[in-house]
């Protein structure tokens, strides 16, 4: 790995070509209250925020071309975190760990990115506008979501009936009368 040239790198706006010309890395714990469109997704106990960490980790490659050309920008993602959701069944917070290893392919712009995007198996980025990282980190969290966060066992009981209390009712109310046969009643 080359020595590093720039010594700190401003994840808000990473200049990605220069971060992987220098094999650099980055890595953090950032309270996940950083991470507001994933705090949005996590169960609140009284109003309160979410509490807990993401763990992360970026780093920076220039990898040969394809059929020769010039070298391509690569950005590896790596990230833990445990955020509570809401359990589909019990409704209270079930713990759901959230793990990413992404490798990212930059291309020079968004117009190349959406070419290429077809006839390529790896995820394209554009290098302009620079990348928010914590952005790109945030969105590949949202994707490790589960679509129904479930406990493997509950911890209270959960019942399994309508809380609706007019449910099974109509059974125990009198039969109405038709209308339309008091009607027909009157015709006649």
């Amino acid at each position: 790995m080359k020595p590093t040239p720039k010594t700190s790198w401003n994840p808000e706006r990473l200049d990605v070509r220069a971060f992987a010309q220098a094999g650099a890395d980055l890595h953090a714990d950032d309270p996940l209250t950083r991470f507001e469109r994933l705090v949005a997704e996590a169960h609140a106990e009284d109003g309160q925020p979410a509490l807990g960490s993401v763990t992360w980790q970026a780093r920076g490659e220039m990898r040969a071309g394809a059929s020769g050309g010039a070298p391509a920008v690569w950005l590896h993602l790596q990230a833990d975190a445990s955020i509570p959701l809401t359990c589909q069944r019990c409704l209270g917070p079930v713990d759901t760990p959230l793990k990413v290893d992404r490798w990212f392919r930059f291309v020079n712009d968004e117009a190349t990115a959406a070419a290429e995007d077809d006839d390529c198996e790896e995820d394209l980025l554009a290098l302009e506008p620079r990348p928010r990282l914590h952005d790109v980190l945030e969105d590949e969290l949202l994707m490790e979501l589960p679509l129904v966060p479930l406990h493997d066992t509950c911890p209270v009981p959960v019942v399994m009936q309508a809380s609706d209390p007019m449910v099974g009712l109509e059974d125990k109310e009198p039969q109405r009368k038709n209308p339309f046969a008091e009607l027909a009643k009157l015709k006649k």
